[in-house]
Order: structure tokens, then sequence, then C-alpha cells
């Protein structure tokens, strides 16, 4: 039986742009699970811009991508906003046959993602 490291959130804010960096296996369970929660807890602080770092994040399946689903759906109820960083590889490709993508504005890097907001 495989046993894999719970996941690791990082939150810092940058010119009033929240930045998660996420590490770790984003699947059903905890991990999916604390990354809602985080972002909840960010929103009700009143943040309304947000980035979320996926480059640390060596797989994502359903149940990752509909927390990113929904709190992409609370910050727009908000007025806010949600950009994805995600390189090449699996989590890139998953979010494009999924088509979030097209849905979250995703880039290649932080200084991409920061920028579109201004």
């Amino acid at each position: 039986m495989a046993f894999y490291a719970p996941i690791e959130i990082n939150v810092r804010e940058d010119a009033g742009i929240h930045v998660f960096d996420v590490h770790g296996r984003l699947t059903i369970g905890d991990s999916s699970e604390q990354l809602t929660m985080a972002l909840q807890s960010v929103l009700q602080g009143g943040a309304r811009k947000v980035v979320v770092m996926l480059d640390g994040v060596p797989q994502i399946d359903s149940s990752g991508i509909s927390s990113l689903v929904r709190m992409s759906i609370a910050l727009g109820r908000e007025n806010g906003k949600m950009h994805l960083v995600c390189k090449a590889g699996r989590v890139r490709d998953a979010l494009t046959v999924t088509r979030l993508v097209e849905a979250i504005p995703t880039f290649d890097s932080e200084a991409l993602a920061l920028k579109a907001f201004a």
C-alpha cells in the first residue's frame, strides 16, 4: 500500500493578491478539503484576487478539479477572480482535458498570473 504525504499549502500576499503555493497530490480526501478550506478562509477574510500555484502538484483528480471550480465560482460571486499557474505535464494535461483552462485563466508563470490582474 502506498503512502502519500499530506498536501502542503503556503499562502502569501503580494500587492493584495493571495498566492497559494500548493505542494502534494491534489486528490480525493484530505488534500482537496484542505485546499477548499484554505481558499474559503482567505475569501472570508476579504481576498478577491487569488493565484493558485500548481507547479508543486504531481497529480490532480476530479475532486481537486472540483475544489478549484467551486472556489472560482465563490470568488466570482464576490466579484473576485482566480488564476492558476501550471507548467506543462500531467496536471496541465488534466486541466486541459477537462477544459478548466478555458474557465479559469491558467498561466505558465506566477509573474504572468499576477500581471493579468493589473
